[in-house]
């Protein structure tokens, strides 16, 4: 059964009680590009999903009197293993809904999948289609298409952010779609994967890399060392007490944005460990989506909606 289906039937329904919303397939019957040409099967269990056939978005459009014309493309996590695509994406999904911002859930390949040629390359050429297409179709969903940002959370961080430090287009695709610019307005970063050296969440680099740590693949996969004075503005939330992915990730992109000039925004709290919420955070940690909101505001990301 296709994701599609898996979700409409047991997710929206089931489990989480939302709408569902339009699933829209990345690329073209056949010119899905880094595919060596063996099968798999959309896999989904345990409210994840955790092989990817299909790469797709799936769209959280705000209705046009509350629309603010600002989009948002969304990385789940799930260490490069699976996709949290529920709380890291849909949940999210439908609170960017509530300020007026348009979002879209990236449903990525994963790295470990049989059916790629380059594993460390999958996940990004999803993420640079998906913000293409969301260019492609600004007019007929009512979106700027100079506000369209990326956010991800932890793992679906690192995919978010070597998305915003990209420079080059991999996506091989020569069509229409391919016309619209892939690289984000903005970007936020919530408990990400950054480092994939010493302070690496071993397993997203186990998934990324495989047994390939070489210094030369650290270096060109721990996303701190991809900044340049075009990375777009960031926003960081991070928990120090973060077992999981040290709070050192974020330091790491925050202090190499710093060097490059770029306008950044970091927010470490002291709990919260790798489970930061939308709501119902402990102590000051529960203030990051306020913050979040008036940040978009303040960098004109978010302008309010005229009253008519």
């Amino acid at each position: 059964m296709r994701l599609k289906q898996l979700f409409t039937l047991l997710l929206f329904v089931a489990y989480t009680g939302v709408s569902a919303q339009d699933f829209i397939a990345l690329w073209p019957a056949g010119k899905k590009p880094n595919n060596n040409g063996r099968s798999i099967k959309d896999s989904l269990a345990n409210e994840r999903i955790w092989k990817v056939e299909t790469p797709g978005v799936y769209s959280f459009l705000v209705p046009q009197a509350e629309n603010s014309r600002t989009a948002v493309l969304l990385c789940p996590g799930g260490g490069y293993e699976r996709i949290s695509h529920i709380y890291n994406g849909f949940n999210m999904a439908k609170w960017y809904n509530s300020i007026g911002v348009n979002a879209f859930v990236l449903i990525y390949r994963l790295p470990h999948q049989v059916d790629l040629q380059h594993r460390e390359t999958a996940g990004l050429q999803d993420a640079q289609r998906a913000m293409q297409l969301i260019r492609s179709k600004a007019e007929t969903w009512k979106i700027d298409p100079h506000k369209v940002g990326v956010m991800g959370t932890s793992a679906g961080g690192h995919l978010a952010s070597l998305l915003g430090t990209s420079e080059a287009d991999i996506t091989g695709q020569k069509d229409s779609v391919a016309q619209s610019d892939f690289k984000p307005d903005f970007m936020v970063l919530l408990s990400p994967v950054i480092s994939m050296g010493a302070f690496a969440h071993p397993g997203s680099r186990k998934n990324f890399l495989a047994g390939d740590t070489s210094a030369a693949m650290v270096e060109k996969y721990s996303t701190d060392r991809r900044v340049t004075e075009m990375t777009p503005p960031t926003f960081m939330v991070h928990a120090f007490n973060d077992k999981t992915v040290p709070v050192k990730n974020s330091l790491f992109f925050y202090e190499a944005l710093i060097a490059h000039n770029i306008n950044a925004s970091l927010h470490i709290f002291p709990q919260g460990g790798h489970g930061i919420r939308l709501d119902e955070n402990p102590g000051s940690t529960d203030l990051w989506t306020a913050l979040l909101e008036k940040w978009l505001k303040e960098m004109n990301f978010l302008v309010p909606i005229p009253f008519k």
